[in-house]
C-alpha cells in the first residue's frame, strides 16, 4: 500500500504551505506559486513520472543490456487541460543517456518496457494524456573510464 499525508504548516495564516509525509517517512514542503517554498503538487506528478521511468530504464540498461552508463537524466514537460481538473493532456519525456558505446536499440527497448510494462505512474497518466518520448545519447570522452586498469602496487 502507498500512503501519504499532508498537513497545513501555518493554520492561522493565509498561506497554503503544507508539509507532506510519505508512507516511507520522508518529508517535503508543498506550496503554491505565491509561497514559492516548495514544489506545487502537480510538479511532483511530473517528477514522479520522470523518476518512475528513470528507475526502470537505468535498471534495464545496466542489468539486461550491460551498458556502460556514466550519466543519465530524464526530463518531463506536460501540458494541462485549461479547465479543472487540469489533468495532463500531453506529456513529453526526454531521456539523456551518457556513456561509452551505448546501444540505441537497448535504450529503445528499455524505454518501451518502462512505458508498456513497468512504470505505474506512466500507465496512470496515459489515461488522460498522449505520451511522446525521445532520447539522446551523449558519448563520454573520459579516457580513464573507457578501459579501467587495475591499480598497480609495488612490493
Amino acid at each position: 500500500m502507498i500512503s501519504a499525508k499532508v498537513e497545513l504548516t501555518q493554520p492561522l495564516s493565509q498561506q497554503r504551505q503544507f508539509v507532506a509525509r510519505t508512507g516511507s517517512e520522508h518529508h517535503l514542503l508543498l506550496d503554491d506559486a505565491a509561497g514559492g517554498t516548495g514544489p506545487k503538487p502537480i510538479e511532483l506528478v511530473a517528477a514522479g513520472l520522470a523518476g518512475c521511468t528513470a528507475f526502470d530504464v537505468i535498471t534495464i540498461l545496466r542489468q539486461k543490456y550491460h551498458q556502460k552508463i556514466t550519466g543519465y537524466e530524464v526530463r518531463v514537460e506536460a501540458d494541462q487541460a485549461e479547465r479543472p481538473p487540469q489533468v495532463f493532456t500531453a506529456i513529453r519525456v526526454h531521456h539523456v543517456v551518457k556513456g561509452f558505446e551505448i546501444d540505441a536499440a537497448a535504450i529503445q527497448e528499455a524505454i518501451r518496457l518502462s512505458e508498456q510494462k513497468y512504470c505505474s505512474a506512466g500507465a496512470m497518466m496515459q489515461k488522460t494524456a498522449s505520451l511522446h518520448t525521445t532520447y539522446e545519447i551523449v558519448a563520454d570522452t573520459t579516457e580513464w573510464m573507457k578501459n579501467p586498469q587495475p591499480a598497480q602496487t609495488e612490493v
